[in-house]
């Protein structure tokens, strides 16, 4: 039996596979979307403006507060015990002359809207089933499906994370360093709430962050080594809250779980090319980053915003318009891959760092964006990925 044709096939059924095959599909592209069930994601994604704004633009949601949270400031504590220590420092929303930096989302309910979203679109056919193999055929890729059938396209989006497939399938290459450190993430309740402002104590294996998440809850993100994660886990839920009343220095009263904890190990990953042969890269197939600055699923809305201008703006009519535009795509998201990689690199070694030259420049670009107003600005730029 012949493979169906479509003209376009997402392949990858988290929050940048679902965006990607809306994306496509709002272009007019006859779309298959290879969405394979997953277990629940307990995680949260803070998504700058930016990122808002695109996810209303393109019919993803619609007020942001009806699914997240604001955060309209962003507050440093240096916990660690070097020579040399950075200032506490405050960023204020205000400065940046926008009511907020952005909106933090927990993913389940992001991702249920999300594919609300998908279900609307007459020329997207979703499939809850995975890739096995993808095989080039003339100006084609056929896509062999887990359930023994197959399906064919000329243009493929490959968000099926990590250890992508379609990346494979298109000879592009990726390299992947783990780090020692995990991450814990859970939901707490304080007694004392954090209101709009995101904290983040500064360790020297990394970050413990209090995220908004409404009312007296707040999203935890604690980086450290998986050895010291793994111990506070062990230690039973007890032994956890004293572990968090600690390592956020008391300031908000009495804390219980309001979910169970996960830990995930952390590294990076990241692509020479975004796109070839018909074949383009979203998400964690083409980048991923430990969670600092925030910059995981907002880079990956800007692949999925990019892909939609690469469709927009190729000739269908010719019959190589699937490898153009994935050229196309290419040269569009390298900048910002090497800009958002660099920089979230540079602070997670910067947050490492025991040399007293490297905490000497730490300390002092905190002071510099705490005392230099045209900096902070640039910086807020810089962060929340505006171009």
């Amino acid at each position: 039996m012949s493979a169906p044709v479509v003209q376009a096939i997402v392949i990858g059924g988290g929050l940048s596979g679902v965006a990607a095959a809306v994306a496509v599909a709002r272009t007019g592209l006859e779309t298959v979307h290879l969405a394979p069930p997953a277990p629940p994601d307990r995680r949260t994604s803070a998504l700058m403006m930016p990122s808002v704004d695109y996810l209303q633009s393109a019919g993803l949601i619609d007020a942001p507060e009806a699914l997240g949270h604001a955060l309209s400031q962003i507050r440093i504590i240096d916990s660690t015990p070097r020579l040399i220590r950075a200032p506490e420092t405050l960023f204020d929303s205000r400065d940046a002359g926008i009511p907020a930096f952005g909106w933090n989302f927990a993913n389940a309910p992001l991702l249920e809207r999300f594919h609300a979203s998908a279900m609307a679109l007459p020329n997207l056919s979703i499939r809850p089933v995975g890739a096995t193999a993808l095989v080039r055929d003339g100006n084609d890729w056929v896509v062999s499906l887990a359930d023994g059938s197959s399906v064919r396209a000329p243009f493929v989006v490959g968000a099926d994370g990590k250890k992508s497939m379609a990346r494979a399938a298109a000879g592009l290459r990726a390299t992947e360093r783990q780090f020692e450190q995990s991450a814990l993430v859970c939901d707490l309740d304080l007694g004392r709430p954090v209101g709009g402002t995101s904290i983040e104590f500064h360790y020297p294996k990394g970050p413990f962050t209090l995220v908004p998440a409404g009312g007296n809850r707040a999203n935890l993100v604690w980086i450290d080594d998986a050895d010291v994660l793994a111990a506070a886990q062990a230690s039973g839920p007890d032994g956890l809250i004293a572990r968090f009343a600690e390592k956020s220095q008391r300031l908000f009263g009495s804390i219980t779980l309001a979910s169970p904890s996960v830990v995930f190990p952390l590294g990076v990953l990241s692509v020479d090319r975004a796109g070839a042969n018909g074949i383009v890269l979203a998400g964690e197939s083409a980048h991923a980053f430990p969670p600092i600055g925030a910059q995981g699923l907002n880079l990956g809305l800007r692949d999925v915003a990019d892909v939609a201008r690469a469709l927009a703006g190729v000739d269908r009519s010719r019959p190589d318009w699937a490898i153009a535009a994935s050229v196309d795509y290419a040269k569009r998201r390298a900048a910002d891959l090497a800009r958002t990689g660099g920089m979230v690199d540079t602070l997670f070694r910067s947050l490492l760092a025991d040399m007293i030259p490297a905490q000497a420049l730490r300390a002092g670009g905190l002071w510099a964006l705490k005392l230099a107003p045209a900096l902070r600005k640039q910086a807020f730029a810089l962060g929340m990925g505006l171009r």
